[in-house]
């Protein structure tokens, strides 16, 4: 497209000088986290190039089957990314609730968002497909992995107070509704607040890509209202599942309060 300023490889290098600025600043304060950025740098830079040349060939060979490919990997990647951030050990049921809410909640969202809001033909192209369940993917996994933590230590925490709750005659779910809504309300606020100061404060990245892409901000702007009510919705169906699924697993059958393996 005309008009799109083309970056010169001297031009990409010249960026890495934020790092090296970013590197000689922790240095100097004595924070040790010099390797983590350089890792992170150096990840983040092969990880997109590779995605740039799997893009490239994706998108020059249309497949539902490409596709049906691609976003397993992504749904794998994401689950397992959820289970390493968590600090402690997941029980397999609620890993099991984990990668169920994940699944359903970004499919269903994604599939309606597409073949609904956008309704494109066919519903495998990739140029639509794969980034748009990326932004939804990505941020229901960040939502999730908020989720569970919260859950988690929130029972944790209030043990005592879930269990003196059973034993006055409260149902597993009315003795864990604070800490179920606390739950879904660490997970969802981050989406929200971006949601406030977008388009004032900053403007967000696909947004921005259009624009420099040379699409008319208008458009721009109706894709980016599109995706972000997608965003929150996929948010808050993957965080409700997991929560209404989650607490459960911590009771068993005599819905006792269970919290040694998780």
């Amino acid at each position: 497209m005309d008009g799109i300023i083309q970056l010169q490889m001297w031009q990409m290098a010249s960026a890495y000088l934020f790092i090296i600025l970013l590197l000689f600043i922790v240095r100097l304060k004595g924070i040790p986290r010099e390797k983590e950025i350089l890792i992170s740098t150096v990840r983040m830079t092969l990880q997109l190039i590779l995605t740039g040349y799997v893009l490239v060939y994706l998108f020059d060979n249309i497949n539902p089957l490409y596709t049906i490919l691609t976003i397993i990997v992504m749904e794998t990647f994401a689950i397992s990314n959820i289970y390493k951030r968590m600090k402690n050990k997941l029980s397999k049921k609620i890993k099991r609730v984990i990668a169920f809410s994940m699944v359903f909640g970004t499919l269903f969202s994604l599939l309606y968002f597409l073949l609904v809001v956008i309704n494109i033909s066919p519903w495998y192209d990739p140029r639509y497909f794969i980034p748009i369940a990326g932004m939804i993917i990505g941020n229901s996994m960040t939502g999730i992995s908020l989720g569970v933590s919260r859950l988690i230590d929130g029972l944790r925490d209030q043990s005592n107070l879930v269990e003196t709750a059973l034993m006055l005659g409260a149902t597993p779910k009315r003795a864990t509704k604070e800490m179920v809504n606390n739950a879904f309300d660490a997970a969802i606020l981050p989406t929200i607040n971006s949601m406030v100061g977008m388009g004032i404060v900053f403007l967000p990245g696909m947004m921005t890509g259009q624009i420099l892409s040379g699409v008319s901000p208008l458009t721009a702007i109706e894709y980016q209202i599109a995706i972000m009510l997608g965003i929150v919705g996929s948010v808050a169906l993957t965080v409700i599942i997991f929560v209404q699924l989650g607490y459960r697993t911590f009771f068993n059958k005599e819905h006792q309060l269970i919290m040694e393996d998780h």
